[in-house]
């Protein structure tokens, strides 16, 4: 009972994502071919968004639940690996037609061949999991 705010933003980010039609392959699509500005729209007032709240955390010192001061570590450098995770990430979005959010979304409006990604993004996390000790970052 303690985490079922969750689950209800969850729902209602859910129930954004099928109306906004951001969870639909033929808007995916449509986006891979620069065909329309959609999903660019959705995706670009993420971005902005995100660093809006980014900001706005790093001056005031925002608190998270545990009233512990959000902080963002800073990355490590590097070009290579994020175009090629990237990239990765963008031939597979682009094949299945789904990034991982909308995954349970899309298995939730009735589309069951998405158990199929599902199970395939959680072996292949594993994978890398067992591998990443072994991979240049």
């Amino acid at each position: 009972m303690k985490h079922f705010k969750f689950l209800l933003v969850g729902i209602f980010f859910g129930i954004v994502l099928v109306k906004s039609e951001a969870v639909s392959w033929y808007r995916i699509y449509e986006m891979f071919r620069f065909q329309s500005f959609h999903m660019y729209g959705i995706i670009g007032t993420a971005v902005l968004s995100g660093m809006l709240f980014f900001l706005i955390s790093k001056k005031r010192s925002v608190k998270n639940t545990l009233n512990e001061t959000i902080s963002f570590p800073s990355k490590d450098k590097g070009f290579i690996r994020y175009i090629i995770g990237g990239s990765i990430f963008g031939l597979g979005w682009a094949l299945i037609g789904a990034c991982p959010g909308p995954m349970y979304i899309l298995l939730g409006t009735g589309v069951y061949s998405m158990l199929i990604v599902i199970a395939s993004a959680l072996v292949g996390t594993f994978l890398y999991g067992v591998i990443k000790d072994k991979l240049p970052h």
